[in-house]
Order: C-alpha cells, then sequence, then structure tokens
C-alpha cells in the first residue's frame, strides 16, 4: 500500500521536483552573479534552464488534483490561485531578465530580485495549501526551501563543471562557491531528518522515531541513505576536487549527485504527499 499511495499523489512530486529544480537553479544564479566572476554565457544557459523548468511547473500546477488519494495531507484550494499566479510570474520574471540581461545592472538586478520574491512567495503559498496548522506550513516550507535549493543548486553545479570542461581556463572561485553551498544545504537536510524523525513531524502525526521502523521504513531509510548521507559525502568530494582544479572529476561527481538529491527529493516529496512525514 505504502507505493501505491505514493504512485496516486504524484503530481504533486512531480511538481515539487519541477519547481525545485527551477527556483534552485536561479537562486544559484543570482548567487553566482553576486559573489563571483561566472561567465555570462553561463548565467544565460542557465536562467534558459531555470526558465524551462519554470514553465513545465507552471504547467504541471495547473494539472493538480483537488484532493490527495489516501494521504493524511489535506490540500487548502484557497491558495491554488496565488501559487499559480506566484508561479507563472516567477517564469515571466526570469524570461524578461533573459531578455533585457543586458540593458544594465540596475534593471537585471530589479527583475532578478522581483523573481525571487515571486519563487519565496510560491514555494509559501504552497506550504499554507498543504501544511497542516501554522507549524505544519511553517516547517513544510523550511522543506520546500531546502529540497528546492538542494536539487537547483546540484543541477547548477553540474551545468557550470561542464563549463570548466570546454573553457579550462575559468577561474574555480565559482564552482567552489555553488560545491560549498550544496554542501551546507545538504548537511542541513540530514539535521532537519534527525529532527523532525525524532519528533514526529508532519500531518501523519507519529510517535518519534516511528517512520524509522513502520510501514514507511524502507522508503525513509532510503531517503535518508541514499538521497541524504550519500550526497553528503559526494557534496565533500566535489568541494575538494573543485578546490584542487580536479574539474573532470567534480564535474563526474556532480553528475552523480545530481541523480542521488533527485532520488531524495522524489522520496522527501512523496513520503510527505503519501504519508504525511516530513524527513
Amino acid at each position: 500500500m505504502s507505493a501505491t499511495q505514493i504512485g496516486q499523489n504524484l503530481a504533486f512530486v512531480n511538481w515539487t521536483v519541477l519547481t525545485g529544480l527551477a527556483l534552485g537553479t536561479y537562486a544559484a544564479i543570482v548567487l553566482l552573479r553576486r559573489r563571483t566572476t561566472a561567465t555570462p554565457g553561463y548565467l544565460r544557459f542557465a536562467a534558459l534552464c531555470a526558465l524551462g523548468f519554470g514553465v513545465l511547473a507552471w504547467i504541471s500546477d495547473g494539472a493538480l488534483p483537488a484532493r490527495l488519494a489516501d494521504s493524511p495531507v489535506v490540500v487548502d484550494p484557497g491558495w491554488d490561485a496565488p501559487r499559480r499566479f506566484a508561479l507563472g510570474l516567477f517564469a515571466a520574471l526570469v524570461a524578461l531578465g533573459i531578455v533585457l540581461g543586458r540593458t544594465g545592472p540596475v534593471v537585471r538586478r530589479v527583475i532578478e530580485v522581483a523573481a525571487v520574491v515571486a519563487g519565496v512567495a510560491t514555494l509559501v503559498f504552497g506550504a499554507l495549501a498543504w501544511g497542516d496548522g501554522s507549524l505544519g506550513a511553517f516547517w513544510l516550507l523550511v522543506q520546500l526551501a531546502v529540497v528546492s535549493a538542494a536539487i537547483g543548486g546540484v543541477f547548477a553545479a553540474m551545468i557550470l563543471g561542464h563549463w570548466y570542461l570546454v573553457t579550462p581556463k575559468l577561474p574555480e572561485a565559482p564552482l567552489i562557491l555553488l560545491a560549498r553551498v550544496l554542501l551546507a544545504v545538504v548537511a542541513l537536510q540530514v539535521v532537519l531528518f534527525i529532527a523532525w524523525t525524532a519528533t514526529g513531524a508532519g500531518p501523519a502525526d507519529v510517535a518519534p522515531f516511528s517512520s524509522l521502523v513502520g510501514p514507511w521504513a524502507l522508503f525513509v531509510w532510503l531517503r535518508l541513505i541514499v538521497g541524504l548521507i550519500f550526497p553528503l559525502i559526494v557534496c565533500w568530494a566535489s568541494v575538494q576536487t573543485a578546490r584542487t582544479r580536479s574539474m573532470e572529476s567534480a564535474t563526474g561527481l556532480l553528475y552523480i549527485n545530481v541523480g542521488s538529491i533527485a532520488a531524495g527529493t522524489i522520496l522527501a516529496a512523496g513520503l510527505y504527499f503519501g504519508a504525511g512525514l516530513l524527513v
């Protein structure tokens, strides 16, 4: 029954992955533009990727069912329209930034700030729609934010690694910064996993640590081992290889992490929307 419940709510899992890729990739672009000398070509290509993910996420949002099947998560439809509008606005602003990106730094910064605000609003409205009360909505917002930072950040880092393969003389600072941020995000996810498992967080309202041995235990352990511990180790290795300018190795490690973090994101979303568990 566990796998069936997750399968019945795949639309919400799909939304989480696509929205996370869009928002996380764009956040990485903003960070790199402000803190490093990342090349305009890379930033533009990454923005195009964020736009593509954003459009797909907006389309998937319109296809979300009105309720979750066999799940303790209750949908509040009052937040559907604001969330959809904010996500559409985010995609529109990213597109505007791509078109007007060369008009000047002031215009670009205004568009970036507006796009980030629209992205944060999307997550807030999603948390309010699917959270369990005020506290539950806050913790779901935290979860949506960190999974977006992880899956979008690792995608942006993997694409950046390819830029070094075709332009070897690029400074290593952008990749090192992104790899370190990704390491910190995944480490935070491990801390949150422990805290939420210890308190039985989520709409399911389970006993502390019971999710590690209950009917969802297989998926919870996969989330921990495949989606958190393994990526944490690979993140550390990617930081070390980037620091020594072993860019081929760093890119290969980031490729691996794209798969493992994506798997972890799918598991986290499936466990929340299928079982009401925050992990």
